[in-house]
């Protein structure tokens, strides 16, 4: 009698998994599932968009060096890029329901925690408890959009992203009027800890509707996502907007003052480009998800970049709302690398494994790029240079996706590969 031996590729057929599959929950648990998903994407940033606007209070308070405030402010690259490519694997051995779960205890707790300790170590030890809760939060959102949402991952996309970008919002917002309210820069810290504690309840009462763990047939390494072309574009799309977002962030204020704008008008441009994301996020995720082809989309984002870098170096001030408002739809990019991850895959495991390459590898690529921005500006003495190297990471971001965005899935990418690979079996 022979055994009949199932190819590694059929393992990436969605339905052939049907058969393991939970019963799907229903419309309560659906919703109490959506308002879990909408929580925890208030949290992912809360540990990160808190800390700058009273850097100098906690270093002050912790009597915390120059180089302790640099490993500071390096964290949550290299927290994002560290947790979440370990995320696949700890999902597929917990269960995506649980290992969100603890993730929002780690934020939690990280929270908590750093704004009750005294040295400088310990701060940045709880610091890492948190950031490694919002790190597995990046990767496990898509997967869990993917798995319970599969018709409506442009809605549910809309949901989180736009939660994601209202929790942010509101940290950096925040947190000075709560420390000058309170005087205490650790109550400020600390309240977004009730932010984890309310994100958690929703995934308490889920836990039954857990999605049943994988046998291991789907487990996508980064080797294997990178050696497709979608795995590398969807890399390369996500670490260079995360560049360029990362550039804007951290320099872009600064950058007008030195162009003449006051202190105050520059972080209200700055306050402006963050405030942007909020409607991108509202309204790009149901459009990317009604076709099939994003590559228009792409060229809108690219072209809007390119006109608003062209202002800022004929007439930094001269339109610079305009400018602002140009760079800020670019950034639109962002809320399409996270969607194309549910796009660009057919089952849950492989967004979570694109999204975990994408996003770990890309944050590396995201925290490198204020450093050679700030290079490039300190060895030229302008901005000019500086803003060459956007246009590059520009032009990257444009060429990578455009071929993300045609339609096309990670698992029949992997299928053909392993297929091509196989040998005969003389049958």
């Amino acid at each position: 009698m022979s055994t009949r031996v199932v190819p590694r590729s059929s393992a990436m057929n969605p339905s052939s998994q049907d058969r393991n599959a939970p019963a799907r929950p229903g419309a309560g648990a659906l919703l109490l599932i959506a308002a879990g998903i909408a929580l925890a994407a208030l949290n992912l940033r809360t540990a990160i968009t808190s800390v700058g606007p009273l850097l100098g209070e906690v270093t002050s308070g912790l009597g915390m060096t120059a180089v302790g405030a640099g490993v500071l402010t390096t964290l949550p690259v290299l927290s994002f890029a560290l947790f979440g490519g370990l995320t696949p694997g700890l999902a597929r051995r917990l269960g995506s329901h649980r290992l969100l779960l603890l993730a929002l205890a780690a934020v939690t707790a990280g929270l908590a925690g750093r704004a009750l300790v005294g040295s400088p170590a310990a701060f940045l030890g709880l610091s890492v408890l948190a950031l490694s809760g919002g790190a597995v939060g990046n990767v496990i959102l898509p997967a869990l959009v993917k798995q319970h949402f599969p018709h409506r991952v442009g809605l549910m996309t809309t949901v989180y992203t736009t939660a994601l970008a209202l929790g942010t919002t509101i940290a950096a917002a925040a947190t000075v009027p709560l420390y000058e309210s309170t005087g205490q820069w650790r109550i400020a810290l600390g309240v977004y800890a009730l932010f984890g504690l309310a994100a958690a309840l929703p995934w308490l009462l889920t836990l039954r509707h857990q999605p049943a763990a994988g046998d291991g047939s789907l487990a996508l390494g980064f080797r294997r996502v990178l050696s497709t072309g979608v795995g590398l574009q969807a890399m390369l799309y996500f670490g260079t907007q995360s560049s360029i977002a990362y550039i804007m962030f951290g320099w872009y204020a600064q950058m007008l003052r030195d162009e003449g704008m006051t202190a105050q008008g520059a972080g209200l441009a700055l306050s402006y480009l963050t405030l942007l994301g909020i409607p991108m996020s509202l309204v790009m995720p149901t459009l990317l998800t009604r076709v099939r082809d994003q590559r228009p989309f792409v060229l809108l984002f690219g072209l809007a970049y390119i006109a608003g870098l062209a202002g800022l170096w004929f007439s930094p001030l001269g339109g610079v709302w305009v400018w602002t408002t140009l760079i800020g739809v670019g950034m639109g990019s962002f809320v399409y690398a996270l969607t194309s991850f549910a796009l660009r895959t057919r089952t849950g495991e492989g967004t979570a494994a694109l999204s975990a390459t994408s996003q770990s590898l890309g944050y590396l690529m995201g925290g490198a790029g204020p450093f050679l921005f700030g290079l490039l500006h300190e060895l030229s003495g302008g901005w000019h240079a500086p803003l060459l190297l956007v246009l590059l990471l520009v032009l990257g971001n444009l060429a990578a996706g455009w071929l993300l965005g045609r339609p096309r899935y990670l698992e029949d990418a992997l299928a053909a590969r392993d297929a091509r690979r196989a040998p005969a079996d003389g049958s």
